[in-house]
């Protein structure tokens, strides 16, 4: 099973943890997740990977949060249809390694699952 980074180009940590993990000798798959968001299912998987609640993944100074996130009483699955939907929010870069995974902040937080 091959290592994944939820990844933005844009991101200097997204870049950063991407330039760790390639330095330990590993080619991830490289997932660009605001082209690509990661289905319901695979973000809840994901999420339990992390031992997060959604909330605990999301980038509160969007407005795509403030719109539809802030202040609301949102079950989980309301929350990961939410983030699905506006994958902005979702916190980045996310690197998962089979049943393990981290958030690359700082980008070596990640070491720790490779």
């Amino acid at each position: 099973m091959p290592v994944v980074i939820y990844h933005n180009p844009r991101c200097s940590k997204s870049r950063a943890t991407l330039a760790l993990i390639q330095e330990q000798g590993i080619a991830p798959e490289i997932i660009e997740y605001l082209d690509a968001a990661p289905s319901e299912s695979e973000l809840d998987a994901i999420l339990t990977k992390l031992n997060m609640q959604p909330a605990d993944l999301m980038r509160t100074g969007e407005d795509e949060y403030k719109a539809h996130i802030k202040g609301k009483d949102l079950s989980r699955a309301e929350a990961i249809a939410l983030m699905v939907k506006y994958p902005r929010m979702i916190e980045r870069p996310v690197v998962v390694n089979g049943e393990k995974a981290a958030v690359g902040r700082p980008p070596e937080s990640v070491l720790t699952i490779l």
